[in-house]
């Protein structure tokens, strides 16, 4: 696949996206992430998207385990090959064990490997990426789980992860390379 939007440069993405992407990519153990140094090219919806993305993740109030379980799953679900790459080393940082990453980025995950609160939200994003829509049982079960804003949470978790994976598999956007 070819790249529909190549990587931005200090130049064309200014250097404070320039350097946000050369950061991140230490942190990553990669090259500059392809989401920064692309989504840089915006330069102004880079810095607005980025804040908005950053107070679901890594600043929201869902526990990083959780974020990380429904990114995981909305990435196999939409086929997001970019976002399951960069978000498995995460998962596993924020708790999540091999197996259970391995189970989210199957067709349907075993219910043994999670816990009852993990396979609500499972049911919950698959439901959610399918219909739109979560059904008043789902809503109800996910509820039991969360309150008013962890859902409120969950929904824009998913939904903006939803429009990531939209957005890169657009652009044609590869994983990144390891360092």
């Amino acid at each position: 696949m070819t790249e529909r939007v190549r990587p931005g440069t200090w130049r064309t993405n200014g250097p404070l996206a320039a350097g946000f992407a050369q950061l991140a990519g230490r942190v990553t153990r990669t090259a500059p992430p392809a989401i920064f140094t692309v989504l840089g090219r915006g330069r102004r919806t880079f810095w607005g998207w980025l804040a908005f993305a950053g107070t679901l993740m890594p600043f929201g109030s869902l526990p990083r385990s959780d974020s990380e379980l429904v990114i995981l799953r909305v990435a196999h679900l939409r086929g997001s090959d970019y976002e399951a790459a960069h978000h498995r080393s995460i998962a596993r940082r924020a708790g999540l064990t091999g197996d259970q990453i391995e189970q989210l980025l199957s067709a349907g995950p075993e219910a043994s490997y999670f816990t009852d609160r993990q396979q609500t939200l499972i049911a919950a994003t698959d439901e959610l990426i399918a219909d739109d829509d979560l059904s008043d049982p789902t809503w109800e079960r996910l509820h039991d789980h969360l309150d008013d804003r962890g859902c409120v949470e969950f929904l824009l978790l998913a939904g903006h992860y939803r429009m990531l994976a939209t957005a890169l598999h657009t652009m044609r956007i590869e994983p990144d390379q390891p360092r």
